[in-house]
């Protein structure tokens, strides 16, 4: 990007945080330029139609009414008015709000660009830890204006902020002193000193936050660009909504992140695809109890499993949030992400890991939720030849799949449920005794239900995944007031390979439908009574669930067994069924006859006249290769396109 590409987009960036309309002194003193560089990119953008200009007192500028939202455009903070003058003219009207994956995209768009050639994997944490900390200091910010208004005392009294589970941030670390020096060349000393306050103050956030804007490789006029960018986003104090702003914009940013770092690399953590992490979360129906997740990444499945009870109308503390995270970096986006979500949580690091040191080695989960890494081949399973979790054996030291399915197993209380991702040989694979310790899980009643996933729905990787739902006791159970039927001596398969949508040339995501097709299956598989059909097919209010060729299949453990335990959806579902299309099959059978005899007819005739063109053209020998060809290939003159013209064509090239 030019230095005047640049100047223009913090021009609009920062008169659009303003709220569109404003005075020249006002902009001025908030873009901090000298008088002649801001005239001229104002005039550079009046030129382009891109601003007008009003009157008033020392002038105004406004978005063009035809220009598009800008990336920060809702919600924002309430410009101040204008200085009043009979002379103002009307201020633009606005534009409609922006629906938040909109906003949450043009924000993307506006930081990635000012990225420049900065490595995404070092970006990611320069954006995420300014979104934090701006959304810290503005819910800061809105209760320190309360208790202002109650008593001025209250104000600065850290304890009515953290009664409220709000942070304390200090003076030096508030958004607005970080704003007002965005342009100095100190600007990445004065970010990390108030990182460093805000770690000081508040014992939770400790080792957290990242601290090093200051490093002498990190450009400064970019990092102030994008304060200037970040400051768009804005609370929104009538309705609270600020929290889901900024939940959602750091969530789409974790994921624009993924998809971009996958693209040149793929060695990196890769959060779950969302549409994956609520396919999950709705079957297995969090509602309350404890969650657990031995390795969390960011916290993607804990924020999906938050939305999903709020979405239901219950209460997110009926929930607790219990994970681990291996990798630091990894550690802290995830205390940074279920922070601004609002999600209390006990995340534990540590370098090595849930397998080989259980930071939670007494929990006891209700449910777990987890996407491991795909076929980890160095996980170290020789130094857990001999260990507790290993019920159903060993897993194999090359690949630890069946270490992780059995480490959440063992995490289970006894009516606890589990929810796991993992590659799709997991579920026939018979090296190295894998297909034993599949077997055994089998048996022993602990496979609930199988679900095949499409392709193209990861970041990062093609290789094709699958669902694992896994029950401690599957003989009852209770889902809010529903109580489950005995499923033990059956598993449930479903094949979702032919469903969700392409989002873009390589990715696929599931749909809001397709989502509530597959839950709604497995509730209703295992019991539960369901509000609705199931798109029009299978059970719905008061019907028991019913077998769908191609799509879900109750297997008995006779079935299975017959299969060698292997627990790929498509050896079970079948084929789907296919339409009527009214045509008896005698009928059928004589038009297809028909139709095959008459083609028949015509490729003989195309090969004689290929042959005459080739006899015509003084090459005998060729039509008897020729018919070799045909009769060796049964290739027809109709796909060749060999016609005399062609030959002559052919021969003038050689010529």
């Amino acid at each position: 990007m030019t230095a005047t590409e640049q100047q223009t987009q913090r021009f609009i960036a920062t008169l659009t945080s303003l709220g569109g309309n404003t005075g020249n002194q006002r902009l001025l003193e908030a873009l901090g330029w000298p008088e002649d560089m801001y005239q001229q990119v104002k005039q550079q953008l009046v030129d382009a139609g891109q601003i007008r200009t009003g009157r008033g007192r020392g002038g105004s500028v406004a978005l063009a009414a035809a220009m598009p939202p800008l990336p920060v455009q809702m919600p924002l903070a309430a410009p101040a008015d204008p200085l009043p003058s009979d002379n103002t003219p009307p201020p633009a009207p606005s534009p409609a709000p922006l629906p938040e994956l909109d906003y949450a995209d043009k924000l993307w768009k506006a930081a990635d660009k000012l990225r420049g050639n900065m490595e995404p994997s070092d970006y990611k944490h320069v954006a995420l830890g300014l979104i934090f900390l701006k959304y810290i200091s503005d819910t800061f910010e809105a209760r320190h204006a309360q208790l202002l208004a109650e008593d001025a005392a209250f104000a600065e009294d850290k304890d009515e902020y953290l009664a409220d589970n709000i942070f304390w941030v200090p003076k030096e670390a508030r958004w607005s002193h970080l704003r007002a020096g965005a342009r100095q060349p100190g600007i990445g000393s004065l970010i990390d000193d108030a990182m460093r306050a805000i770690e000081r103050d508040n014992e939770s956030l400790k080792g957290v936050l990242p601290k090093d804007y200051a490093r002498p490789a990190l450009n400064k006029v970019m990092l102030g660009e994008l304060i200037d960018l970040i400051s768009g986003i804005a609370l929104n104090e009538k309705n609270d909504k600020s929290k889901d702003v900024f939940g959602r914009i750091y969530e789409y940013f974790l994921g624009q992140f993924a998809s971009v770092e996958g693209k040149r690399s793929g060695e990196f953590y890769t959060p779950l695809p969302r549409s994956v992490a609520r396919t999950l979360v709705e079957m297995l129906e969090p509602y309350h109890g404890r969650v657990y997740d031995p390795c969390c990444g960011s916290g993607d499945l804990f924020v999906q499993c938050t939305k999903f009870v709020a979405e239901h109308g219950e209460r997110t503390g009926d929930i607790a949030i219990y994970g681990q995270e291996s990798d630091y970096t990894t550690w802290r986006l995830a205390r940074m992400n279920l922070a601004v979500h609002g999600i209390d949580s006990d995340i534990k690091w540590n370098n090595e890991g849930s397998l080989h040191n259980d930071a939670l080695r007494d929990l006891k989960a209700d449910f777990a939720l987890a996407g491991p890494v795909f076929n980890a081949s160095d996980w170290g399973g020789e130094r857990l030849r001999e260990d507790a979790r290993w019920r159903f054996g060993a897993p194999p030291v090359g690949n630890a799949n069946y270490a992780w399915l059995q480490h959440i197993a063992h995490h289970l209380a006894p009516h606890g449920f589990a929810g796991v991702v993992l590659a799709n040989g997991s579920m026939s694979s018979q090296q190295s005794g894998e297909g034993d310790i599949r077997k055994a899980m089998v048996e022993a009643g602990v496979v609930d239900c199988m679900v095949a996933l499409p392709g193209q729905l990861f970041y990062s990787t093609q290789i094709p995944a699958c669902l694992w739902i896994l029950a401690k006791d599957r003989s009852n159970g209770l889902v809010k007031n529903t109580r489950l039927r005995d499923r033990r001596g059956e598993v449930l398969f479903i094949d979702a390979r032919n469903l969700g949508a392409l989002v873009d040339r390589t990715r696929r995501e599931f749909t809001d439908e397709e989502i509530g097709h597959i839950a709604a299956t497995y509730h209703a598989w295992r019991g539960e009574t369901l509000p609705t059909p199931l798109a029009g097919e299978g059970p719905g209010e008061g019907v028991a669930y019913q077998d769908i060729p191609g799509f879900c299949k109750a297997a008995t453990l006779d079935e299975i067994r017959k299969h060698g335990h292997v627990l790929t959806p498509g050896r079970y579902v079948g084929a789907q069924a296919q339409e009527d299309d009214g045509e008896a099959f005698e009928e059928k059978m004589r038009r297809l006859s028909a139709q095959w005899r008459k083609q028949q007819q015509e490729a003989v005739r195309l090969d004689a006249a290929i042959e005459a063109n080739l006899a015509s053209l003084g090459f005998p020998q060729e039509v008897a290769e020729f018919q070799r060809f045909c009769d060796q290939t049964g290739e027809r003159a109709e796909k060749t396109g060999l016609t005399g013209e062609k030959l002559k064509e052919l021969l003038a090239r050689e010529d």
